[in-house]
């Protein structure tokens, strides 16, 4: 295999990390993973991913020559023009590690960092739902809400690099607080998190609901997957939760919309196992709030790329960081 033809993903999580061999299509050649283990320290997470990487290549029969370029993919805030990942809140101890610099320096080979996020976003405009679209918008909707802008064909990741936190737009001005400090946010009213807040609290006032049946009376088992089991079943308190969030989030999609006339909405992460129940009210949302032209103009359409969108999304960003050259 050609050397320019090939890169190693690697999506660095909270709790696992995942890493693929890639060539320039987005053909995955080999896997490897691992738990990230953080609170054994960033040294010890580091050398998982150095090991990693290096299964893939020895796997493959490769030499760090044969490859041209690691990306990374890691939770933020970071700085990708500089290869640090600064504050993580689900990596503690880290603060201002240079990872592009150590990971570099144990392989030998370049590596680009950027944001998770963006990385899927990237990966699914170059390798999955989005190739061909100039503009476009990544949703990740799981236990937080996130995303990416693909505006002109690029990346658009704004002055500080902190550009696409959509699931920080602010939707209900005194709305319940989110993890950020704020109230009201899109993730604090449509993500997994809101839809399992919401069900636990009708077990606490004691609603005679399905969604307490399966959570044999305990609040603190209620999930969004058990909410979502209990509404596929008929419970009518359930199916409410699951359109309220799913309504919230449409309305957020149609501000997206109004403010960035795309072509396409990929929505990707764990939510979206609802189907319909997701998709409906967020078609329905942009149809009836955004700007009649750019609701018929955007479609709003699954992720393709499934678990493989962190691997592949860190490939793509290190092609797109390549092809920018220097900043």
């Amino acid at each position: 295999m050609a050397r320019q033809n090939l890169f190693i993903g690697i999506d660095l999580g909270g709790t696992k990390i995942s890493t693929a061999l890639v060539d320039a299509a987005g053909r995955i050649i080999g896997r490897d993973y691992c738990q990230t283990q953080a609170a054994e320290g960033r040294r010890a997470v580091v050398e998982r991913m150095v090991d990693a990487a290096r299964r893939v290549m020895d796997e493959a029969d490769l030499a760090p020559a044969q490859v041209t370029a690691v990306g990374v993919g890691s939770p933020g805030p970071i700085d990708s023009r500089t290869g640090v990942v600064t504050t993580p809140p689900n990596l503690p101890g880290w603060k201002n590690v240079p990872l592009k610099q150590l990971i570099e320096e144990a392989l030998g080979i370049t590596t680009f960092l950027e944001n998770d996020a963006n990385a899927a976003a990237l990966g699914e405009h170059r390798f999955g739902a989005g190739q061909g679209v100039q503009n476009m918008i990544y949703v990740t909707a799981s236990t937080g809400i996130g995303g990416g802008l693909i505006l002109n064909g690029q990346l658009y990741s704004g002055t500080t690099g902190a550009a696409g936190e959509i699931g920080h737009i602010t939707v209900l001005p005194w709305g319940p607080y989110c993890g950020c400090g704020n109230r009201g946010c899109l993730e604090a009213l449509a993500s997994g998190t809101a839809i399992a807040r919401e069900g636990r609290e009708l077990v606490r006032r004691g609603v005679p609901t399905l969604i307490a049946e399966l959570a044999a009376g305990d609040p603190e088992l209620v999930t969004a997957r058990l909410v979502a089991e209990a509404a596929d079943k008929g419970d009518i308190e359930a199916q409410e939760i699951l359109a309220e969030a799913m309504t919230y989030l449409g309305v957020g999609m149609a501000s997206l919309v109004n403010l960035f006339n795309p072509e396409l909405i990929v929505i990707g992460g764990g939510l979206t196992k609802m189907g319909e129940r997701l998709f409906g009210p967020v078609r329905r949302a942009i149809e009836r709030r955004a700007f009649p032209p750019a609701a018929r103009a955007v479609r709003v359409v699954p992720a393709a790329l499934g678990d493989d969108v962190g691997v592949l999304g860190a490939v793509a960003a290190a092609i797109a960081q390549m092809a920018a050259g220097p900043p």
